[in-house]
């Protein structure tokens, strides 16, 4: 089955953003400190390698709550980034009923519990989250990749 498009996390949504503003902000988020530049540069060719990014309303709840973190004017910038970001995506919208009735969601909470619900090998997850990634790949193992493989650590 071929990749259609990807998911990707909270944290890896964050890091588009904020290195999409500026590289050099990246090492000054305080949500970023384990991402380098570099990183930056694998999700951007992870996320050029497919043809569409899909998101959900709680993936951009959460990443548009930890770019809040960061003073104006870049708090203001990564808003307009995430606005354009968002245009560009395809939003996913999953009940929130459907998602907290997953036997994961005790564990994993709301926002990891519908990305399970959406993600599949057509559309796998690009995540840093180890628990999300080993509950994805128990739903099907070529619905996750974990990005932190790529990470120079």
């Amino acid at each position: 089955m071929a990749t259609t498009g990807l998911f990707i996390d909270a944290s890896l949504l964050v890091l588009f953003v904020v290195g999409s503003v500026d590289r050099e902000l990246i090492r000054k988020h305080r949500r970023l400190q384990r991402f380098s530049i570099k990183d930056f540069e694998r999700l951007i060719d992870a996320i050029d390698a497919v043809a569409k990014v899909y998101v959900t309303p709680n993936t951009l709840t959460e990443a548009s709550n930890l770019l809040a973190q960061h003073r104006d004017p870049e708090r203001s910038r990564f808003f307009d980034r995430l606005r354009f970001i968002i245009d560009k995506s395809e939003e996913i919208v999953v009940a929130s009923t459907n998602a907290s009735h997953r036997t994961e969601f005790k564990r994993l909470g709301l926002t990891d519990s519908v990305l399970l619900e959406v993600v599949s090998g057509e559309t796998p997850l690009l995540t840093v989250d180890l628990d999300l990634y080993l509950a994805a790949l128990e739903k099907d193992p070529s619905s996750a990749v974990n990005f932190t493989h790529h990470q120079d650590l």
